[in-house]
């Protein structure tokens, strides 16, 4: 069987941000949960509202919340840190690093294991943990004691793996969104993200896009840039981005090691039209033919779906299963 599954992210709750506790941030991931228990999903997540911040309620940590607990970077920035920053590659859309790091990295106060333990206890079905990856980490932050990028993101995946090695979620999905826009740094990406994804308990994923930001598209590039990284992975299958960039690359993927599985984005996240369970039917039948049905392991919205508004969310994310069905024959 194909499986059902999501990306990342859900859109935020009014009543979450405007009364924020925790009793409140553990109703509304329990909200987000059973929307998916009841749609059917097969691997559910918790709309990362593991990382909430009342500061920042939009944009789901998907930075701040791993580096800036960590031990030796300082999260005041300065002007001369902007500036120092802008001259950095790689990160034009982004103005001010996350954090600046001063010293060998550590742990600090994040504690992800815990995080997920909290979530453990709100749902009985599978569940997906995801974590942002080094690759994106590194770029994010402007670098006093490393020097060098591969350094840099291979510090961050020790400290990240450490706390891993404990997270026995059913996926731990590793979320690299910068990379597809950087296909040459691949090599030292790469190493790093493997030495989290082998400290997986069980099923290690990677999630690729090219940028959602507001609906938007943040990186330039085509999938076949990549080949060389996707089947060094060391995970048992990716998340991919086609559904808002049509599946004419999916001739690239006959090159992907069977060992590493498909997961296929049938769903637009940065359209507001929902889609029919015909059209997920198709384009998962349009990638059967080209790739074999055991190849596609999952299928999954392009990426999260914070922009979105819940209605819109919720008739995607049950397009999903009903399409599934619908082209198993169900």
């Amino acid at each position: 069987m194909i499986k059902t599954t999501v990306v990342g992210s859900y859109p935020m709750f009014d009543w979450l941000a405007a009364h924020p506790s925790q009793q409140a941030l553990e109703d509304a991931t329990m909200v987000v949960m059973k929307i998916q228990e009841l749609a059917e999903i097969d691997v559910i997540g918790d709309g990362e509202l593991y990382r909430f911040d009342v500061n920042h309620p939009e944009t789901n940590g998907m930075i701040e919340y791993f580096v800036r607990p960590l031990g030796n970077t300082r999260s005041e920035i300065t002007r001369s840190d902007v500036e120092a920053f802008g001259r950095q590659k790689g990160m034009g859309f982004r103005l001010r690093p996350a954090a600046v790091v001063e010293g060998e990295l550590h742990e600090g106060m994040l504690d992800l294991v815990n995080a997920y333990r909290r979530l453990r206890t709100l749902t009985k079905v599978p569940l997906k943990f995801t974590i942002t990856g080094p690759h994106m980490l590194s770029k994010t932050l402007l670098d006093k004691h490393y020097k060098d990028l591969p350094s840099l993101a291979h510090a961050l995946a020790r400290v990240l793996s450490n706390q891993i090695k404990e997270i026995d979620a059913n996926v731990v999905q590793i979320d690299e969104a910068n990379l597809p826009g950087s296909p040459e740094e691949w090599e030292w990406a790469v190493s790093a993200i493997n030495i989290m994804l082998d400290a997986v308990p069980n099923t290690p994923a990677v999630h690729l896009c090219f940028g959602n930001y507001g609906g938007q598209t943040i990186q330039q590039g085509t999938w076949d840039k990549l080949m060389s990284y996707l089947n060094a992975l060391h995970a048992d299958h990716v998340v991919l981005e086609f559904a808002h960039r049509g599946y004419g690359e999916l001739e690239y993927f006959k090159e992907l090691r069977p060992e590493v599985g498909i997961g296929l984005g049938v769903v637009d996240i940065k359209s507001t039209v929902i889609e029919t369970p015909e059209l997920i039917a198709k384009r998962l039948e349009q990638a059967v033919k080209v790739l074999g049905e055991n190849k596609i392991h999952y299928i999954h919205p392009d990426c999260g779906f914070w922009m979105l508004k819940r209605s819109i969310a919720n008739g995607k994310i049950r397009a999903l299963s009903l399409g599934r069905n619908l082209f198993e024959g169900r």
